[in-house]
């Protein structure tokens, strides 16, 4: 049986999780231990991606440039990841990422965007980093629609395809039909994101796996946005269970996780009932600490906002337009 690869997104969507706070002494840490555990990729920037740290998607406590060079001088073995969102991150960005000891770089669009990354992964491969195709909220588009926008990505040159359910919207069923019918489509392999939303990441990321799936996220304690993402430790011990090869080192990182992780959380990951109507409303999980604040300062329902957001159907990188929703809630009431 091939090797599962197992991409940690701890030290990028987990930043979400506690408001971009993470120290370099944290990032040494947790960094060093997830390469002693045999993680293949571990992903580190803004929550938001590259050039992520703004007003509007809210600053880092330290330039995420400074913890990939710490990051950098702490992995012997995983390949160090950034995350860029065109549009937020730039092709400087990209390359001042790579200077700093990056040496694989996601690029993330919407589902129906592929076509904006082309220049993105094509610099990556200039400065020979492996480069992946992302597609964010698949939830949005139809198996066959995602097909067609996986092969722009394989045909800019993406080492592999990463389908992310942004949302926490999805069920296993609908993993399992998104993978097979994008595995049919396209050569290179794929990976897959989960959030936990509607309490369906682990069994998303099974589902995932066993359609076809070879590289699957998970972070640390799950920490994440929303309802977090795929607990890794608890996805080693998963994967083990059934028989998949992680080469991952399942006591360590649930040493790491309880050492490491549970320190720095602000709230145990739960699905409280902001993130749960994230998963029923099919709003982008980063969205939900901006939804809290705008229900506060509006005198509001987070709910209410949610349920909206997801009826206008709003993406990744429309934050600023949160507090115009809940403007308007205000003023209809």
């Amino acid at each position: 049986m091939n090797k599962t690869k197992v991409v940690d997104t701890t030290l990028r969507d987990g930043s979400h999780a506690i408001k971009h706070s993470f120290t370099e002494e944290q990032v040494a840490i947790i960094a060093s231990g997830l390469d002693k555990c045999g993680v293949d990729m571990i992903e580190l920037s803004h929550g938001d991606g590259l050039g992520g740290s703004s007003y509007t998607y809210g600053f880092s406590k330290v330039s995420e440039f400074k913890l990939l060079e710490v990051a950098a001088g702490h992995i012997k073995n995983s390949k160090l990841t950034a995350l860029l969102l065109p549009g937020i991150g730039t092709i400087e960005n990209l390359k001042q990422a790579y200077e700093c000891g990056a040496r694989a770089v996601r690029v993330a669009t919407h589902v129906t965007e592929a076509d904006v990354s082309a220049q993105h992964i094509a610099a990556a491969k200039e400065l020979g980093m492996m480069a992946v195709g992302f597609l964010m909220l698949t939830h949005m588009s139809s198996p066959e629609l995602i097909a067609g926008e996986a092969k722009k990505m394989e045909s800019y040159g993406a080492d592999y395809l990463n389908l992310a359910d942004s949302a926490g919207y999805m069920l296993p069923v609908d993993v399992e039909e998104m993978i097979k019918t994008v595995r049919d489509a396209i050569e290179i392999p794929i990976g897959f994101h989960a959030h936990n939303n509607l309490g369906m990441a682990m069994a998303n990321s099974i589902a995932a796996v066993e359609s076809g799936a070879t590289y699957i996220d998970a972070t640390l304690r799950g920490l994440g946005a929303g309802a977090g993402n795929s607990q890794l430790e608890v996805l080693a011990g998963v994967l083990q269970r059934i028989g998949h090869n992680t080469g991952l080192d399942f006591y360590g990182l649930m040493d790491l996780a309880q050492d490491a992780i549970d320190p720095l959380m602000n709230r145990p990951q739960v699905i409280d009932n902001g993130s749960l109507m994230l998963g029923f409303a099919g709003v982008y999980s980063s969205f939900l600490l901006h939804v809290y604040a705008a229900a506060d300062k509006y005198s509001l329902e987070p709910r209410d906002i949610l349920v909206e957001l997801g009826r206008r159907k709003m993406i990744g990188g429309q934050e600023d337009m949160i507090i115009d929703v809940a403007y308007q809630l205000k003023n209809n009431k």
